[in-house]
């Protein structure tokens, strides 16, 4: 079993910063890549920032300049620093991470439960 688990969301003004952090654990051998995705409400989710366990990042358009992704790969931990946060990047948050359970199996893709992030004055 894998669980994955995101932290760090909630209400925050306009110009703010939040840092969301989402862990892996259970049974991993290794984990490839790690993302964030956000869902606003009547919208579809999209790809907000992902990295590479080699620490490649790519970035949705609307946050480059704004959002940073890191990841701890020793505790198996992704990070999402949001800074200069707008109204429109309010939605939940989710979390993934491309885990492998055994050598040289397959990788499967789990979430997290999301968390809320609310930019608002």
């Amino acid at each position: 079993q894998v669980q994955v688990v995101e932290s760090g969301g909630g209400l925050v003004q306009p110009g703010g910063s939040l840092r969301l952090s989402c862990a892996a654990s259970g049974s991993i051998f290794s984990i490839n890549g790690m993302g964030w995705y956000r869902q606003a409400p009547g919208k579809e989710r999209e790809l907000v920032a992902s990295i590479t366990s080699g620490g490649s990042t790519a970035y949705a358009d609307s946050v480059k300049g704004r959002f940073t992704i890191s990841r701890d790969n020793a505790k198996n931990t992704v990070y999402l620093q949001m800074n200069s946060l707008k109204p429109e990047d309010t939605a939940v948050y989710y979390c993934n991470a491309d885990v492998s359970l055994m050598y040289g199996s397959t990788w499967y893709r789990y979430w997290g439960q999301g968390t809320q992030v609310t930019v608002s004055s």
